[in-house]
């Protein structure tokens, strides 16, 4: 496979200056000036790659997405044999274990780009087709245990669990214990699906 263009590796600078500025500052105050000195580039170059600041953050929320699938998906491959409650174990650590590749920055964007959802109908579809996915892929991992008549419920307790903790882990810092998060929703998983 090829280099990435150097359009290509601006645009993810500027995505990933993006993510730094809201992560701290929130979407509302994260200006182009303030995208472009977290990126290390001139606000002009953030301009010439993207028409506005809400093209950035429509590219920062697939980025997310995409990030956080590769996530479940190499979880998934981890498991051994076709145990479907290790499977859905695997899909909620990927969303809320600490490790390696935790990354407490994306969690703040992930609670800054609901909130910019219920503003701006551009973010809302986006992230309403992340959720839906996402949402629906627990679902089928949750049927294999309790088949299609509770999967819909339990999965969408466990997604709105993991929602709450990102909420609190970005809004309140030391609120959550540290590591503590997985293993709970895990725990209220075990309780639904027993």
């Amino acid at each position: 496979m090829g280099r990435p263009s150097n359009t290509d590796e601006r645009r993810q600078q500027i995505v990933a200056g993006l993510l730094r500025v809201m992560s701290e500052r929130g979407y509302e105050r994260a200006s182009v000036a303030e995208i472009a000195r977290a990126a290390g580039l001139s606000p002009g170059l953030v301009h010439y790659h993207f028409h506005d600041k809400q093209e950035i953050l429509l590219c920062l929320v697939d980025q997310l997405a995409q990030g956080v699938r590769q996530r479940v998906a190499a979880g998934l491959a981890r498991v051994k044999g076709n145990s479907p409650k290790a499977r859905v174990e695997a899909f909620l650590d990927a969303y809320l274990a600490t490790g390696e590749d935790a990354n407490p920055a994306a969690v703040a964007s992930w609670v800054t780009i609901s909130a910019e959802a219920i503003r701006q109908p551009e973010v809302r579809a986006i992230y309403e087709t992340v959720v839906r996915t996402d949402l629906q892929h627990l679902e089928t991992l949750v049927e294999a245990l309790t088949g299609p008549g509770r999967a819909q419920s339990v999965a969408a307790g466990l997604f709105a669990a993991i929602q709450g903790y990102f909420v609190l882990a970005a809004s309140v810092p030391g609120v959550v214990p540290p590591g503590s998060a997985a293993s709970t929703v895990k725990r209220m998983a075990s309780g639904l699906l027993d």
